[in-house]
């Protein structure tokens, strides 16, 4: 069975994944304690739904090496329920919110994926750049003047590290060697220990405390929704991520699934819940070189290590150092090529227009999943005007004068065929009139209403339509529909 054997059991994998998944570890630390502070609850809560969000997905998700954890997006949903109706009601929505998810994989929802342009995925990825970076910003301000030496400073020992040697993860060595600076040299600056208190013991697993009865379903039920949305729509953007970074294929149903099935096991533990966290992604993926599920494990499995055993140490590492490793992921996670004049000199202002607009709504909302559905509904709107244009008609008039043949060319849609009545001369035509759509496809209930327009017209001058020309899906929708919608436009 030596072809069965697992990639990561070679020391190489191995270390690259253990490195990879403690690097994400510490850098979980002080973004789950801030997005319990955004979500309204203790700390322990967001460090516990990321131990358990990374542990669950790393066995049942369809995406090796990607880290779920708890994340912004989650908690700003969650915030309005914590804070008015209390904790118990949040861990319900995680749970309600985690068999929706499952639901709708089962359902197959990720098959809409293959809707998202390639111009919103960009614009995606710059903006997850740019929040990656504005989420540092507030970590540089208002703090003692040594902390911009030290960001600089771990910046370039982590350029230059990289280019000796990938052994070992750059952002690693950078935050233990400003941590041993930090301690020995007694600078004082604001440290991990200062974002909140780390638990001290394992979650224990539980019924979230609240009536279970129709009002509290009622309640909780559009929170679980939105909940459900919004952690499916970063995750499997993210996915969609990895998979171009790493030219590898993820199983985004199972993904889908396994992400409900992550949040259920965090309800049930008490944990804020959580979905696909792109920067510690990025961290893990493209800084320390991980590819498998090893990885992904580890990182909830140090977590807890780091937390409970550790946690006088790693209290003590400068939020300098993090601050460094997330800016050095957002430079990294930014599609430079996307924005150099060359490229967008050539690239259609369409397009560009749907990158600018992804970017511009998800910084505006700091929620990537509405700008990816904002960019998507523009690119289809942009795409829809565009193959309008494309139906050409042209008239070729018998001889003798007794019909006319018009030949109608291109895709006939609701965008398309609003234009079509506009083009036939029902005064001036012959008393016959045929419509050759033989390069023509009909694929909605407009285009057979438009058609019945253009008869009814010519009818209320005494003249005959002929329909020719139907290709086989064209003559079932015409044949099904003609007559049954509505002649005006």
């Amino acid at each position: 069975m030596r072809g069965f054997r697992p990639s990561w059991l070679s020391p190489k994998v191995a270390r690259t994944e253990v490195l990879g998944g403690l690097v994400v570890a510490l850098a979980l630390i002080p973004e789950a304690i801030s997005f319990s502070i955004i979500a309204g609850v203790d700390p322990a809560i967001g460090l516990f739904a990321s131990f358990t969000m990374a542990v669950v997905i790393s066995i049942v998700g369809g995406r090796p090496a990607m880290i779920s954890a708890a994340t912004g997006a989650i908690a700003l949903v969650v915030a309005p329920l914590s804070r008015e109706h209390g904790f118990g009601y949040l861990v319900a929505t995680v749970i309600l919110g985690g068999l929706i998810q499952v639901l709708l994989g089962a359902l197959g929802v990720a098959k809409l994926m293959r809707f998202v342009p390639r111009s919103v995925m960009v614009g995606f990825v710059n903006a997850l750049a740019i929040l990656i970076f504005m989420a540092q910003v507030p970590n540089l301000l208002d703090v003692p003047w040594p902390v911009y030496p030290l960001v600089i400073g771990a910046l370039a020992l982590m350029v230059g590290f990289r280019r000796l040697t990938t052994v070992i993860p750059a952002p690693l060595v950078a935050i233990v060697a400003l941590t041993a600076l930090t301690l020995g040299a007694g600078i004082a600056v604001p440290t991990v220990g200062d974002k909140g208190a780390l638990p001290s013991s394992l979650p224990v697993p539980g019924l979230p405390d609240v009536p279970f009865t129709m009002d509290t379903l009622t309640l909780i039920a559009p929170y679980a929704l939105a909940f459900a949305l919004v952690g499916l729509m970063e995750s499997l953007m993210t996915a969609k991520l990895v998979d171009d970074i790493t030219d590898t294929r993820s199983n985004k149903t199972r993904e889908s699934i396994g992400q409900g099935i992550a949040n259920i096991v965090t309800g049930f533990f008490g944990g804020m819940g959580g979905c696909a966290m792109i920067g510690q992604t990025m961290i893990n993926v493209k800084s320390s070189g991980a590819r498998t599920r090893l990885s992904t494990f580890l990182a909830g499995a140090f977590l807890m290590v780091l937390c409970i055993i550790f946690g006088g140490i790693v209290s003590d590492i400068p939020m300098a150092a993090l601050v460094a490793v997330m800016v050095l992921v957002s430079v990294g996670t930014f599609d430079w090529h996307s924005i150099r004049p060359r490229t967008l000199r050539r690239m259609p202002i369409g397009e560009i227009a749907v990158m600018v607009i992804t970017v511009a709504v998800v910084v505006a909302t700091s929620n990537l999943a509405i700008g990816v559905v904002v960019g998507s509904v523009t690119a289809m709107v942009i795409f829809a005007r565009r193959v309008a244009h494309l139906v050409n008609v042209t008239s070729v008039t018998d001889p003798d004068g007794t019909s006319v043949v018009y030949a109608v060319s291109g895709e006939l849609f609701f965008a398309s065929s609003n234009d079509l009545v506009y083009q036939f001369d029902y005064a001036g035509d012959p008393a016959k009139v045929v419509i050759d759509l033989t390069d023509a496809h009909i694929w909605d209930a407009s285009s057979v209403a438009a058609l019945d327009a253009i008869t009814t017209k010519y009818a209320a001058h005494g003249k005959s339509v002929e329909i020719t020309g139907l290709n086989k899906h064209s003559a079932r929708i015409h044949r099904s529909l003609s007559g049954e919608v509505t002649g005006s436009i």
